[in-house]
């Protein structure tokens, strides 16, 4: 069974830009790097050759993960979306912490999108999960470190 990977187009986008550079640079890169060490003669006692190699590894691993995610995801344009107001993948959400009083906004989105510093949260991080299905006015409590945070939704846009 195929578990489908929900990401924004951005995100989709990022992911084949990777992938892209993998294929048509780094792969070839690490190939040349290969041969040069080679030409080097003894491979046994070769540290340029082994990083090489390791260094491919990495490369075809990382290509291999791209392709799956890539033929698992399911693209979710938001700006598409007609969610009548609730929170939901892909939403933008602003959010007012009921404590402290100050603003944040973030846009709930697949993992591998996910940069908390530019506002980006993963669909299955606490606070996403708690946003999730609630509207504008809505009061989202968070399960974090230090105790309950509660957060009142100023917001919801699908950009």
């Amino acid at each position: 069974m195929t578990t489908t990977i929900p990401i924004t187009v951005k995100g989709a986008e990022k992911l084949k830009a990777e992938l892209h550079k993998l294929k048509t640079k780094d792969r070839p890169d690490v190939i040349a790097a290969i041969a040069e060490a080679r030409s080097h003669g003894d491979l046994s006692e070769n540290a340029e050759y082994e990083a090489a190699k390791d260094r491919q590894g990495f490369i075809e691993g990382r290509i291999k993960e791209i392709e799956g995610k890539l033929t698992a995801a399911k693209v979710i344009d938001p700006s598409t979306l007609d969610a009548g107001g609730k929170v939901v993948f892909g939403a933008t959400v602003d959010l007012e912490d009921e404590d402290s009083g100050n603003a944040v906004t973030y846009q709930i989105v697949g993992e591998d999108e996910a940069d908390l510093k530019l506002g980006l949260i993963n669909v299955g991080s606490p606070i996403a999960r708690a946003l999730i299905g609630k509207e504008e006015g809505d009061t989202a409590e968070v399960q974090a470190p230090g105790g309950v945070r509660r957060y009142e939704i100023t917001g919801v846009r699908y950009l």
